[in-house]
Formats: C-alpha cells, structure tokens, sequence
C-alpha cells in the first residue's frame, strides 16, 4: 500500500505561518459566505415574483455580480498568501454563514427580507475578520475593508425598499 506525503506547497508566503493561518481562516470563511451569497442571490433571482419583480430581479443580478467578484478576489488573495482556497459546493454548504434560502416561489417582499437579513450576517462576519486581521495582515484587511463598504452600501439599498 503507497504511503501518501505531504506535499510542500509551491506558493510562498511573505506572511509567517500563524499570521498566514489566521489570514487564511478569514479568507476562507469570507470565501464560503460570498459564493453562498452568489448561490442564494441566483435561487432568488429565478423564482422572485411579485409587483416589484422586475426591480427586484434586476437588483439581485448587481449583487449576485458584487458577490462573485469578490469572491474571487478573496480567493486571489488567499492563493497569493499560499492558502489554497476551496469553494467547492460541499465546502460552501457545510461553512456558510448565512441563513437558508428555502426553495419554491417567493414574493419580491420576502425576498427582499432575506437578503438584508443575509447581508447583516454577512457583514458582521467580515467586520469579525477586520478586526482578525488587523495585526496579520493590513493588505487582506484593506480588501475586506473594501468588501465590507460594498456590502453595507448594498444592505442601504435594499433596506430602504422595506423603509
């Protein structure tokens, strides 16, 4: 029976290796909770319904856009800092933060409920790894800097539709 090695990762970090765990952690509980976001958002997308459909549906295409370009960027960064990212379907749905999006039809009302509730969860968590970071790694703070003003600039919006 072959013997399995571990294999030496071929992407160096300038990071040490504590201030890369800690790093990486962020930046893959970031990664889950933004491709999740992109999944839910895309669920949303399809079986919105309602007198406000088309707004709704049209709103949930620039964030299912903000959620995956993010999270590409996250996962970038983590390669970057020699974190191997993983955001394959059984990693997203055993890590995500964020509520569930049931399946079926739903009212633009409820589905605009869902996601300011699930941009809330989502902020908190990237404001946690902020404050994660701060003193491993100000270059993967500055990007969740930028995730997090996005993210809040988006949960105004869709907050003053329920006003």
């Amino acid at each position: 029976m072959a013997t399995k090695t571990a294999a030496k990762a071929p992407i160096t970090s300038a990071l040490n290796d504590s201030d890369r765990d800690v790093t990486g952690k962020a930046l893959q509980g970031t990664l889950l909770d933004l491709v999740d976001l992109h999944l839910v958002a895309k669920q949303a997308h399809w079986n919105v319904v309602g007198k406000f459909f088309r707004d709704v549906h049209l709103q949930l295409d620039e964030l299912i856009d903000t959620a995956r370009s993010f999270a590409d960027d996250v996962a970038e960064r983590a390669s970057a800092i020699g974190v191997s990212p993983d955001g394959r379907s059984s990693t997203v749905a055993s890590g995500s933060g964020l509520p569930t999006f049931e399946a079926g039809w739903k009212n633009d009302r409820e589905v605009i409920e869902y996601i300011v509730s699930a941009l809330s969860e989502l902020i908190s968590r990237v404001r946690m790894r902020i404050d994660e970071t701060d003193k491993t790694d100000l270059v993967t703070q500055d990007l969740l800097l930028s995730i997090a003003a996005e993210l809040e600039k988006s949960h105004w919006m869709w907050q003053a539709q329920l006003a």
